[in-house]
């Protein structure tokens, strides 16, 4: 994709814009990234980045209860939110005739929010938020690896020790007051960024985002972040599980280095060669040659404000062989590093994946409003595929060697014997 023309403009109050014109269909994505999600949370109180999310619908000031929803429904809208370690955004994508209506809502409920806030609508939304626990993690076979996989990698108390979902005894003891502190101090104009994608006028934008949102306080100096970052892992920490899940796993997860800067990009590619699908080098080995493994797959997250996290899940019945085999691989990778057919289809599937996530407005203004919030520089995004092209073989075999090494993660058995 090339690079296309940005307008930027921050607000009075500190709300910064970014508004990219693209007239192929007579659609705008509105995205909002606010600099919270569950690394800013205090120790008792997880989960309520989360909870947030779904307070955030159930109206304001001027919009009455499941009136949020039911007027970009009516208006034709495509819309959702969500929650990660470091941020909470919410996005609709509307007719052209109705971007106004999508910017007085996120402005209402951006200023006016807490004049909605009622113990109903806390219990109510606690009670829905629960409920997703039950059924996407504790009742779900490996529902809670990742969660699991954080609390081995983290230490206690790590803003990363713990995922946005929270604990269903920290759900339980928040209190309206939580709420409202939580409100005031991270749903600032400040800490937020507001991307406009589509067959908009950018001036005509800009001017209709300082009339809703122009008189909302700028609100209070938000905390510096704690510190995230820990490096390299060392040593293997292993946790067996006696869960009933359909057959035994392996469950690794490896630090990588903080999203931001060249290691990440070279992090990455080393990992879509190690498990990147059915054409990755544990996938041939695991299910393949030795078949000891039904399903192979790795992936990253990435983090821009501590360590990202790579994942590795291995589904076979010998957990004790996929570990043996996996420190093999990695073993092997670190000293030979990748081919160069290897390093070249990795690199196009970090371009295909770029592509894929902002070939729609939707997709465009969720990406610049990551770039603007993490990295100050929503232009950012055009750069990716060039970042993920430029990275050598040698940068990849030399991230592998410091990040992937044999020995260097936790992990979680599920039957088998832990190694």
């Amino acid at each position: 994709m090339a690079e296309q023309p940005l307008h930027e403009h921050t607000l009075g109050n500190g709300l910064r814009v970014v508004v990219c014109e693209d007239h192929v269909v007579p659609l705008a994505a509105v995205n909002i990234w606010y600099g919270v999600g569950s690394r800013h949370e205090r120790a008792g109180r997880t989960g309520l980045a989360h909870l947030f999310e779904h307070l955030m619908f159930q109206g304001s000031a001027n919009v009455a209860e499941g009136e949020h929803a039911a007027l970009l429904e009516s208006a034709g809208a495509a819309f959702n939110a969500s929650t990660s370690f470091e941020r909470t955004n919410y996005y609709e994508t509307v007719p052209i005739s109705h971007l106004e209506l999508a910017l007085w809502l996120e402005a209402d409920r951006m200023g006016t929010l807490p004049a909605a806030l009622t113990q109903a609508n806390l219990d109510n939304q606690r009670d829905v938020v629960k409920n997703e626990r039950r059924q996407r993690y504790d009742n779900q076979p490996y529902g809670t690896a990742f969660e699991r996989l954080c609390a081995l990698t983290f230490p206690e108390g790590h803003p990363y020790a713990h995922t946005p979902i929270g604990s269903m005894e920290d759900l339980d003891a928040t209190t309206l007051e939580d709420c409202a502190d939580f409100f005031g101090t991270w749903y600032a104009p400040g800490n937020a960024v507001l991307s406009v994608v589509g067959d908009v006028d950018a001036e005509k934008t800009i001017a209709a985002v300082e009339r809703y949102f122009g008189g909302i306080p700028a609100g209070p100096q938000k905390p510096p972040p704690r510190p995230g970052e820990l490096g390299p892992l060392s040593g293997v920490r292993d946790e067996t599980l006696d869960e009933d899940v359909p057959s035994p796993a392996y469950f690794a997860m490896f630090t990588l280095p903080a999203d931001g800067g060249d290691d990440i990009e070279a992090a990455e590619l080393a990992v879509e060669i190690l498990g990147g699908g059915s054409g990755s080098r544990l996938y041939d080995r695991m299910v393949r040659r030795d078949q000891i493994a039904t399903e192979v797959w790795a992936g990253v997250t990435r983090l821009a404000t501590g360590q990202s996290l790579a994942i590795v899940d291995a589904i076979g019945p010998e957990p004790d062989k996929i570990a043996a085999v996996l420190d093999e691989e990695l073993a092997r990778f670190a000293a030979d590093g990748p081919d160069a057919d290897e390093t070249a289809r990795a690199t196009a599937q970090a371009e295909r994946g770029f592509l894929e996530q902002t070939e729609t407005v939707t997709g465009l203004a969720n990406a610049l409003s990551q770039n603007a919030t993490q990295f100050d520089d929503p232009a950012r995004v055009f750069t990716a595929p060039g970042r993920a092209a430029a990275v050598t073989a040698d940068a990849i075999k030399e991230m592998a060697g410091r990040w992937l090494a044999p020995g260097g993660r936790t992990a979680l058995t599920y039957g088998g014997t832990p190694s």
